[in-house]
Parts: structure tokens; C-alpha cells; sequence
């Protein structure tokens, strides 16, 4: 179905309406607490994720805008539990960005618009629109960064993020405008077409492919492209780090799918291969470096890394021997572990927001020494979210990484069972350092017998995304099933 109408944008006009109010209204907030600005913004976020989620619901599939943009249930779904996770990370980073004098209108307001760029991104059906929604993301993600002006390390990660992130940019509209030289369209399922009827310059295509996969791995942190990740993690304020570790990497995976699957799908014995090039050495690279960090947010970063090697592992096997029968399978599990992914992620940075305090960062390995004599509360819930990441049932994480497993097997091709054997050794070497940290928060004395003293309200929505995990893990039946009928009718529009 083609509309002209302004509906299929109808949550992103709502979001940026709404990022030009929070602006307006912040003018006049007197409050150092920025309450009505951080009410505001979360009420605008609840909205625009309602009305994804909504959208998702009724399972239809519509273009607009001259079919320059998509709204089918993989967006819907996706932008929904984009806007879900910057709810919960506004949530968490409100006390300590409150305690360090960063609490500030314009972090609100650029929040938005990271929320805004990757909706943008999720929709979009066009090689532009997919650019212009990760120009606005990314911009708002350099500002971000660097938004503790007087912090040196923050400055320095934000120089970081911004150059290469302009370099990876770069790459990706070069391979788009390749693209666009070799089939003479800027529509992605246009994109599909020629390729289908074969009347394309496949070597200029192909050639474009190699600089688009570049771009995407970038975004993703995989390797090589990963070198941005670990510096901008720790350098990052922490609620920054949070920011960019969640709902970001849904918006990577979306463009992956609009731009390799819907548009080149008739390519994919080139680009699956560079995939398992680029997912052996973030599964090896990332687990390996890990082990070596001292510092919380500089492991989770190799972490990030190594948890991309798993994705874009299922993103390799869609297609096997020219058929593309496993395509839902291997998709959808690529995408419940994405999702699944980022809310463990949420949790994990949560909790080290949680402990900090005004003049103490929780960032080094150490900080975490004895927190269960202090908070076995504390202790239990970080130690579910390591758990979830090292992929230990019954946390969710097990099952994320089971289902890729199980998407690669069931190709019944050797290469691809050879793959799940490296990937669960390597995910053995990673279990290491996830356990290690559980280790000295349960058996190494604390560097303070002070009781933790923090906000109810951080505490009830860790206890949650805690429990979260833990259920999805138990029950994960519900959200695959609606990560796989986004993507079966994703292939099928």
C-alpha cells in the first residue's frame, strides 16, 4: 500500500515537535533539578514508543513520502524499544548527572534527537533518508560526548568519536553513491530489482558493498572498525556510555537489514562473507582484549565488541547454497539477540550509575569489591546482568546466543557449524572476565563497609530490568516470536 500522507511519519513529526517543546519549555525552568524537563521528555518518549508499538501491532506494512520512507513492523518494532531503552537511560542517568552539575536542557533535547535519527534510520526506504537519519543520530551522539566541557578525557573521547565516525560516514556514503552508479536508484527495494533482473554493474556494486560493510561495522564496533568503541566508552561521561551502548545499535541493525537485506539479498554470497570475517575477529579480538581491562566500562566495550561478532554471525547465514529458506530464521535470531542485548547493556552501565556518587566514578573493576556485603540487593542484580552477558542460563543471554547457534546449525553446512564451535569456545574465554567481576563483588573485601544510600525510584527500575532479564530468559518464546513476524514481513514488503 503507497501513501502520499504525512501517517507513516506521524511518531517521528510527534518526536521532533516534541524535542522543539522540551527546548522551549526548559527556557523557562527555574528548577536546578530540571524536573519538568526530564517529566517532559520522558512523556514525549512514552508517546512516540506507544505509538511504534502500536503501529507494530497492527502488523501492516505502508510507504509515504513519495516511498522514501517504510513503515512496516521490523521499524516499528525497533524505534518502539529504541524509544523503551532512552526512557530507562534517562531514568538511570538523572541522580548522577544531577550530582555533576550536568544537568542541563540541552542534554535532554539531544537525546531526542539521537531518538529522533534512529527512527529516521528504522523507516527509512531510501539511501538518503538512511544517511539524514544517521547524520542526526550521530551529531547529537558527538555532543553528547562531549558535553562535560570541562573534562578533558570526555573532550578527548568526543575528538575521537567525531573523526572517525566522520571517516565511517564517509564510507558508507561512498558505498551508497556506488550504489546508486550501478543501478540508477536511490530506492533500496529498487536496489533489489535490478539486481534481481541482473541488468547492473556488479563489479561497481560489489565494490560499493566492500565500503557500505565498512560503514555499518563502524557503527556496530565490530572489528576493524572497532577502535572508536573502547576509548569512547570510558572517556564518555558514564550516562553518555549508556546512551550510545543502547538504543544506537538498534538503529545499526535496522539500516544492516534495509541496506544488505532488502536492498542486496541477491548479493549476499559477498557481504556474508566479509560478515564472518568481520564476527571471527570481534568474537576474538573483543573476548581476548576484555580480559586485560581493569577498568568496568573498558571490558564492557570489548564486551560490546564481542557481542557483535554473535549478531552479525546470524546476519551471515541467511542465505546458504543460493536459497534463502533459513532467512527468517537466522535474521530473526540476529535480531532478538540485538534487542536483548541493549536491555542487559542498560542494566549493566545502570548499576555502575547506580554507585557512583559525587567525587567517585564506579568505573574500575576494583570499585566493585565486596558490594555484596554492602547491597546483596546490588550485588544480585549486577550479577545477573554479567551472567545474561556471559550467556549462563537461565539469563536471556543464554538463550540469545543458543538461538544464533541454532540458526547457524541448522544450515547442515559445515562451515557454519564450524563457526558455532569457535563462537561457544570463544564465548567460554569471555566467560571468564564477566565471572571474574561476580567474583570480587561476592569474595573480595570491600574498600568501604558504608551501606549504599540511593534513590527508591533507580532502585525499583534496576530490580526491573533485572527481572527483565531473568524472565526473558525463562519465557523468550513471546519477544522472538515478534522479533521473527517483524522480519518475516520485512522480507515479504
Amino acid at each position: 500500500m503507497t501513501t502520499l500522507n504525512w501517517t507513516v511519519i506521524q511518531p517521528e513529526a510527534w518526536l521532533l515537535l516534541g524535542a522543539c517543546v522540551v527546548t522551549l519549555v526548559d527556557l523557562f525552568v527555574k528548577d536546578p533539578g530540571r524536573g519538568p524537563t526530564f517529566w517532559l521528555t520522558q512523556a514525549v518518549a512514552a508517546v512516540f514508543a506507544w505509538l511504534h508499538l502500536d503501529a507494530f501491532g497492527a502488523g501492516t506494512t505502508a510507504y509515504g513520502m513519495s516511498n522514501m520512507v517504510v513503515a512496516d513492523p521490523m521499524g516499528h518494532l525497533l524505534a518502539g524499544f529504541a524509544g523503551i531503552a532512552v526512557m530507562i537511560g534517562l531514568a538511570y542517568a538523572r541522580p548522577t548527572l544531577g550530582a555533576r552539575d550536568m544537568l542541563k536542557g540541552e542534554f535532554y533535547t539531544l537525546t531526542l534527537f539521537v531518538l529522533l535519527g534512529i527512527s529516521v534510520m528504522c523507516s527509512a526506504n531510501n539511501f538518503l533518508v538512511v544517511y539524514l537519519g544517521l547524520e542526526v543520530m550521530s551529531l547529537s551522539l558527538y555532543a553528547l560526548t562531549a558535553l562535560r566541557r570541562d573534562h578533558a578525557v570526555a573532550t578527548e573521547a568526543a575528538m575521537k568519536y567525531f573523526v572517525l565516525g566522520a571517516l565511517a560516514s564517509g564510507f558508507l556514503l561512498y558505498g551508497l553513491s556506488m550504489m546508486y552508479g550501478a543501478t540508477g536508484t536511490l530506492e533500496i527495494p529498487r536496489v533489489f530489482e535490478r539486481i534481481a533482473t541482473g541488468g547492473i554493474n556488479k563489479e561497481v556494486l560489489v565494490f560499493g558493498i566492500v565500503f557500505v560493510v565498512a560503514g555499518l561495522g563502524f557503527k556496530l564496533g565490530a572489528v576493524p572498525f572497532h577502535m572508536w568503541v573502547p576509548d569512547v566508552y570510558q572517556g564518555a561521561p558514564t550516562s553518555v556510555t549508556l546512551l550510545i551502548g543502547g538504543a544506537p545499535k538498534l538503529a545499526a541493525f535496522a539500516i544492516t537489514i534495509r541496506l544488505l537485506v532488502d536492498g542486496m539479498l541477491g548479493l549476499a554470497v559477498d557481504w556474508q562473507q566479509m560478515f564472518i570475517v568481520l564476527a571471527m575477529g570481534s568474537l576474538v579480538i573483543g573476548n581476548l582484549a576484555a580480559i586485560a581491562q581493569t577498568n568496568l566500562k573498558r571490558m564492557l566495550a570489548y564486551s560490546t565488541i564481542a557481542q557483535m561478532g554473535f549478531v552479525l554471525l546470524g546476519l551471515s547465514a541467511g542465505v546458504v547454497s543460493g536459497n534463502t529458506l533459513s532467512a527468517g530464521n537466522a535474521y530473526s535470531s540476529a535480531m532478538f539477540y540485538m534487542v536483548t542485548y541493549v536491555l542487559t547493556t542498560l542494566g549493566s552501565f545502570g548499576m555502575i550509575l547506580f554507585l557512583s556518587k559525587q567525587g567517585f566514578e564506579a568505573e574500575e573493576i576494583d570499585d566493585f569489591a565486596g558490594l555484596n556485603q554492602r547491597s546483596p540487593w546490588a550485588a544480585g542484580v549486577m550479577a545477573i546482568f554479567l551472567f545474561s552477558l556471559a550467556g549462563i542460563p537461565p539469563m536471556v543471554g543464554f538463550y540469545a546466543k543458543l538461538a544464533v547457534l541454532q540458526a547457524l546449525v541448522s544450515t547442515n553446512v559445515t562451515a557454519y557449524i564450524v563457526l558455532a564451535v569457535v563462537a561457544v569456545l570463544l564465548s567460554l574465554v569471555g566467560a571468564f572476565y564477566y565471572l571474574r567481576v561476580v567474583k570480587v563483588m561476592y569474595f573480595d573485601a570491600p574498600k568501604s563497609t558504608e551501606p549504599l544510600q540511593r534513590g527508591a525510584g533507580v532502585s525499583a527500575l534496576l530490580a526491573v530490568n533485572g527481572l527483565a532479564v531473568l524472565v526473558f530468559g525463562l519465557l523468550p518464546g513471546g519477544l522472538m516470536a515478534m522479533c521473527r513476524d517483524a522480519i518475516v514481513k520485512a522480507l515479504a514488503s
